[in-house]
């Protein structure tokens, strides 16, 4: 009796490998079984296009539950558009799960990339930029620190009533910045906060003896600044009214 169920034991545990192979090779557990016809999606989608995730997500599900190869599926929402990160999964018997994070836009960085509020940058082709963005440009990975002197800028010329629009860091190390009223501000490559924080504090007395309007500031200067301001608009001339005598 005993040698009866080792045999029975025996043919059990063989049975249990070979019809998981025999599935297999027969196409039991291939793309024509078991297909995944829902898909779920989480995440907050203001950006990510619905349409195009599901068409991207259409030929992997048709592949069929054990089949679906989920990494390239992966792979492939998260080199959609406005894609942050990507997770899918599937659930039995039928449910392809995805899970998307968006890029939330911070600023446009360079000619043709925009730079996330969580520093990652993402390429702008073909996607509709939100307006009013700054305008950032420096070395890739400088991201953090072109951020943190935006955030520092933008805090000291808010107490004089001037935005800051944009933050440029060059390859050799100098910053410069453009405001809002179109004049451009040269920091330097060292001691951009102090040149800053000294530059602010002054440009109300600047501003009230010149009636110009600033066009460059250049704070590379141990003593002083050397500002460049734009020529007065010319005065309109005014015609003096003919008069008509009687003759």
């Amino acid at each position: 009796m005993n040698a009866l169920l080792r045999i029975v034991g025996w043919v059990l545990a063989v049975a249990l490998v070979v019809l998981p192979v025999a599935a297999v090779l027969n196409g039991w557990v291939g793309a024509n079984h078991w297909p995944l016809t829902r898909l779920q999606a989480t995440g907050e989608f203001h950006r990510v296009d619905g349409a195009l995730l599901r068409q991207t997500l259409l030929p992997y599900a048709q592949r069929g539950f054990f089949a679906v190869d989920l990494k390239a599926a992966q792979e492939a929402v998260a080199k959609l558009p406005w894609v942050e990160s990507a997770e899918v999964r599937k659930r039995w018997p039928d449910v392809l799960e995805v899970r998307v994070v968006e890029h939330k836009p911070f600023a446009r960085w360079g000619a043709d990339r925009v730079l996330s509020e969580h520093g990652r940058l993402f390429p702008a082709k073909g996607i509709e930029i939100p307006k009013g963005l700054p305008q950032f440009d420096g070395p890739d990975a400088r991201t953090r620190d072109v951020v943190e002197l935006y955030n520092t800028s933008r805090e000291l010329f808010a107490k004089v009533g001037v935005g800051v629009r944009e933050v440029t860091l060059d390859p050799r190390g100098s910053w410069s910045l453009g405001l809002a009223n179109d004049a451009v501000v040269v920091v330097g490559r060292t001691e951009a906060r102090a040149r800053l924080d000294r530059f602010v504090r002054l440009l109300p007395q600047l501003l009230t003896q010149n009636t110009q309007q600033l066009a460059r500031a250049d704070l590379r200067y141990t003593n002083g600044f050397a500002l460049t301001w734009k020529p007065a608009p010319p005065a309109a001339s005014i015609d003096a009214p003919q008069v008509q005598g009687n003759t």
